[in-house]
This record gives C-alpha cells, sequence and structure tokens, in this order.
C-alpha cells in the first residue's frame, strides 16, 4: 500500500443546504440525529420516501449553523433536491447545487489521517486510513498515487458500504442496505420522512432480507438493481459490484444463509459468500 492514494470521485456531486434552518429541516427529513453533526462534523444518513425505501445514502459535512455540505451521485442530485425541496415550505432553507465550487477525493494509506486533518473529511472505515475529502476547487490535489475509481468502490464493497444509484433508488428499505450497522439510523431522534417503517422494521425484526457481500469468477455484467441467482439457490438483487485480479466482488441484497435456497440451481451464478466487517442482526 502506498503511503497515500488518491482517487477522484467525479460521479459524485455536492448539494449545499443553506439557511438558518439548515440543520433543523435536515433533521426531519434523513435517517441521523442532525444535533450531533456539528459535535461529529460528518455523518451518514439515509433520505427515504413515506413508504420507508431508500432514495439516496447522503454523506453530510458541517460548514455551520446555517450550512450543510450533502455529498452523493452525481446522477441523484437533481432528483433528490426536487424532492427535498417540496418539503422546504416556510423553512429558511435553500437548497443549491454546490459541485462547481468542491472537489471530491478519496485518499487511503498510511498518511491518510494527517492528509484529512486539514480538510473537510468523512472516515470510511474504523481504521481511519480511508478517507472521503472534500475540498475547496481551486485547491490542488495532495501529492500520492492516483488510483482508478473502481479501486475505491471495490473498498466500499469490501467495507460493507452500500452505494444507493439511480437504479436502486426506491428498493431497499434501510436496514436491507445495513444502515442501522454503519450508524446511519438514529432511533430516538423522533419523526422523519420514512421513519414508522424504519423503527417498525428494527423492533419487530421482520428484516428477512440484508445486503451481504460476494465474489464470482464470472464477468457477467452485475449493474446495480439486477437480480441473479447465486449459486446455493438464493436470489439476490445487486446493489454493487467492482472488478477484482480474478473475478468481481459484489454486494447484493438477499436472504442470510440457510433462510432459503441453499441448494445448487440451474442457470444460477457460482459464487461464494465473503465476510464483511460487522455482524448481522438475525430476524
Amino acid at each position: 500500500m502506498p503511503d497515500l492514494a488518491i482517487t477522484p470521485l467525479d460521479d459524485l456531486a455536492t448539494l449545499a443546504v443553506r439557511g438558518n434552518d439548515a440543520v433543523q429541516f435536515l433533521q426531519g427529513q434523513l435517517s441521523h440525529d442532525m444535533s450531533l453533526l456539528p459535535e461529529r462534523g460528518s455523518l451518514l444518513a439515509g433520505y427515504h420516501n413515506p413508504q420507508g425505501r431508500c432514495l439516496a445514502l447522503l454523506r453530510l459535512f458541517y460548514l455551520g449553523p446555517d450550512q450543510v455540505l450533502a455529498v452523493l451521485p452525481a446522477e441523484l442530485l437533481e432528483p433528490i433536491q426536487q424532492q427535498l425541496g417540496r418539503y422546504v415550505l416556510r423553512s429558511k432553507v435553500k437548497l443549491e447545487d454546490a459541485s462547481a465550487n468542491w472537489r471530491l477525493y478519496g485518499i487511503c494509506g498510511p498518511d491518510a489521517q494527517a492528509a484529512a486533518s486539514t480538510r473537510l473529511h468523512s472516515a470510511m472505515d474504523g481504521s481511519g486510513l480511508r478517507q472521503l475529502i472534500v475540498a475547496p476547487r481551486n485547491e490542488p490535489l495532495p501529492e500520492g498515487d492516483v488510483e482508478q475509481r473502481a479501486t475505491w468502490r471495490l473498498a466500499d464493497i469490501q467495507d460493507g458500504m452500500p452505494e444507493v444509484a439511480a437504479a436502486n433508488s426506491g428498493s431497499f428499505v434501510a436496514q436491507m442496505l445495513n444502515l442501522d450497522c454503519l450508524d446511519a439510523i438514529s432511533l430516538t431522534k423522533g419523526c422523519y420522512t420514512g421513519q414508522e417503517v424504519v423503527a417498525r422494521a428494527h423492533y419487530r425484526g421482520q428484516v428477512k432480507r440484508r445486503m451481504q457481500r460476494f465474489y464470482t469468477e464470472s464477468s457477467a455484467s452485475l449493474q446495480p438493481g439486477a437480480k441473479v441467482l447465486l449459486g446455493d439457490g438464493r436470489l439476490a438483487q445487486i446493489v454493487m459490484a467492482a472488478p477484482t485480479d480474478i473475478g468481481q466482488e459484489f454486494l447484493a441484497v438477499t436472504t442470510l444463509p440457510g433462510d432459503s435456497g441453499d441448494a445448487a440451481a440451474a442457470g444460477a451464478m457460482a459464487t461464494s459468500q465473503l465476510p464483511l466487517p460487522y455482524a448481522l442482526p438475525t430476524p
């Protein structure tokens, strides 16, 4: 591993939430407790529809009491901005595409924490060796080895960090994406869009499908939202995939091992299940 590897994340965008009610507005829309944002500086949260389905996964950065930056896939920026805009009503809030002002990139390696300390950043794993950086657009990248986007996506998969793209936006409730394992949900903050469904899934333990990590040597296209039959007979829906030296790793939502399938099936893709860095709750 180089001391510092840098991955430009040009497929991500920045949505600015500005105004005196910025934090309060987001508190009523997102799954995490926004009162923690000033202290922590960054939070991961889901934005859900009233049916509790995750429309986008936002990484939030605190700039001040009247400005928060939300990082999300560029293809979702416009629809999410429009959706959030419907709830502004009388709140003192403006939603603006701020992508022209900010550069997004990932850094990884022993020097990552030091390089992140002087910038807006969010740790992507428990070690601190992988950081998402939000920097002014005119600021040059730090010195380091440039990595491909697929390498960063593979690290996300290995860390069990989902990516909600346009193709699977609205497909999964929060727990199906393991947002409860990733500190992206608050069960005590009060109401937000989709809260009743998310809370019911938690307290009644009704989530029987979870995002899990797999490997295949197949070269088949594993696009977000696609459905595949795993080697053990379980039907899975792809969240994201990335190539390895030989084959692919992918995250997919399916039943837990032993709940169904677990038998060779005709037309199935040869797959093996890989561990996640966190434990999954059982129904």
